[in-house]
């Protein structure tokens, strides 16, 4: 097939170019001026889909059959998470249907079923938007991804404590390579019962909390544990500071939006929801693929891997 893919630059989207050449589709990659991609097989078009009509010129001799968008917010400040979350997955949606597109394979995210975070807001309200749409969704919601489970291998090998928030067993998840999640994703373009349908997804489980994470790490590294455990309050008293200091600066807003994300991932499972029990049920949280979060562990300390950590060092 045609397939309109956005996203294609972060480590997702790198993931799901891969799989859709090596099935043989034709793949336009919808990318910010100026910016450029490692695969080589990939056509691709400029464009700002924060802007309405950015795409329509560009696809005018292109049809595209299917879109799939890995598209999400850098900073995961709120205006910029509405304006990519949902503004740019907007356009995209709607000059991809313009162009031939029936079908519209979204990467969301699991945290969206509990919604706080302006970045989630965005997310579930572009949901809303393409289930109401008229064309053929997949919506999937990942849970943790390795990178994000990444960001303390470096310092624990620099030895220093690996930081745990509270007990260290409040939260779980089922981790996701970026590779299994291309497969699953992709196969969202040609499995019938994968349409019109919520779709969340983890790794192979069973689930781990960050002690888990932890042992495993220390134990690949051949050392005895050494954990040191951080207050949940001291990520309140952030989010409080900047808060009361973002009355007066979109500086200390932004921040105090960043220390709510780092809240809520050391409070809050990615794990399937269940709303009737008013809990996490990682039993019930689907499982897909062969990698695990140990083996990518493994690679990163023998050196066969890096993470581009991004804003997921500070987690």
């Amino acid at each position: 097939m045609n397939i309109l893919l956005a996203g294609a630059t972060g480590t997702i989207g790198q993931a799901v170019a891969d799989t859709l050449l090596s099935q043989g589709h034709d793949v336009i990659c919808a990318v910010r001026p100026g910016s450029s991609l490692r695969q080589s097989g990939l056509r691709t078009v400029e464009c700002q889909l924060t802007k309405t009509g950015s795409l329509t010129d560009a696809l005018k001799s292109r049809p595209v059959n299917a879109v799939v968008s890995c598209m999400a917010t850098r900073s995961g400040a709120a205006d910029d998470a509405w304006a990519v979350e949902h503004d740019a997955q907007s356009n995209l949606m709607t000059e991809a249907a313009q162009a031939g597109a029936g079908h519209f394979v979204l990467v969301s995210a699991i945290c969206v079923q509990k919604p706080v975070l302006a970045f989630q807001h965005a997310k579930r309200a572009f949901e809303d938007k393409l289930m109401q749409s008229g064309l053929d969704w997949s919506i999937v919601r990942p849970t943790a991804f390795f990178k994000s489970l990444s960001g303390q291998v470096a310092r624990v090998q620099g030895g220093k404590p690996f930081l745990v928030f509270g007990d260290g067993l409040q939260t779980a998840c089922k981790p996701i390579s970026d590779r299994d999640l291309a497969r699953f994703v992709v196969s969202c373009l040609s499995d019938p019962e994968k349409r019109n349908t919520l779709l969340p997804i983890g790794g192979p489980g069973p689930a781990i909390t960050p002690l888990d994470q932890a042992a495993q790490l220390f134990a690949l590294l051949g050392q005895p544990p050494r954990i040191r455990h951080v207050p949940l309050a001291l990520m309140n008293g952030l989010v409080g500071t900047f808060s009361l200091l973002g009355h007066a600066s979109k500086r200390m807003r932004d921040k105090a939006e960043f220390a709510r994300t780092g809240r809520y991932y050391a409070t809050e499972s990615m794990l399937l929801w269940d709303a009737e029990q008013g809990g996490y049920d990682a039993d019930a949280t689907p499982e897909f693929g062969t990698d695990t979060l140990w083996d990518h562990y493994a690679k990163l300390i023998a050196g066969e891997a890096k993470t581009d950590l991004g804003a997921h060092a500070v987690f």
